[in-house]
């Protein structure tokens, strides 16, 4: 679902002036990305990326490859977009539509190079578990869009929830893990503000890495 939350004055600016021209817009149809990013690279995409401080540093590092950002949360969506312009980045692109039908409707099956989904929210009441964005048909979806050799990268610091996780993934025939169970932090996350935060609060962050066979 949408979500709104606070925004700023500059934020607002930045959605009213800078989305336009950089948002995959939704449509229940493949998207036609080498119009959308104006060439052809190799497509990674982050579900959920907060304030965007991970998917800039990305993006500005690797420069050749597109970043497509999907995030409901506008004000999320207007701090990334602040950032590219400051940073002068060309190469990414933002939905604020559901992630999940943009997989399913606008992503071409074997698009994708990767595919992050850092600290998702791990809805940890029992009775809220069937919100969780990690299950089965999602691990498949994820799945169907990479590339071979494509990775899906995934981190939370809700320990439970890190256990279904590796329990979901490891069930798809289509994945294999690149670790004997949980994966190193990558070198190139930047430390964002709510892994600061978790870990202040002594969180441990599990992340997961899997390939496409």
């Amino acid at each position: 679902m949408r979500r709104e939350g606070r925004i700023t004055a500059g934020q607002q600016r930045a959605l009213a002036e800078l989305l336009p021209p950089l948002e995959l817009r939704y449509a229940p149809q493949p998207a036609e990305l080498g119009v959308l990013f104006g060439r052809v690279a190799p497509l990674v995409v982050e579900i959920g990326f907060g304030a965007g401080e991970a998917l800039a540093a990305r993006a500005a590092a690797h420069p050749d490859q597109d970043h497509l950002g999907i995030e409901v949360h506008r004000p999320g969506a207007g701090r990334l977009l602040l950032t590219v312009e400051q940073l002068g980045l060309a190469n990414v692109r933002i939905s604020t539509h559901d992630a999940v039908e943009v997989l399913r409707d606008q992503l071409a099956d074997g698009a994708l190079a990767r595919v992050l989904l850092l600290f998702p929210d791990p809805w940890p009441k029992k009775r809220h578990h069937k919100r969780r964005i990690v299950e089965p048909r999602f691990a498949a979806l994820v799945a169907a869009k990479l590339a071979p050799g494509g990775c899906f990268q995934l981190a939370t610091d809700w320990a439970p929830y890190a256990e279904r996780m590796r329990e979901v993934l490891d069930a798809e025939p289509a994945l294999a893990n690149l670790h004997p169970g949980f994966a190193p932090r990558p070198a190139e996350r930047p430390l964002t503000r709510f892994e600061r935060r978790g870990a202040r609060l002594g969180h441990e962050v599990f992340d997961l890495e899997y390939a496409k066979r």
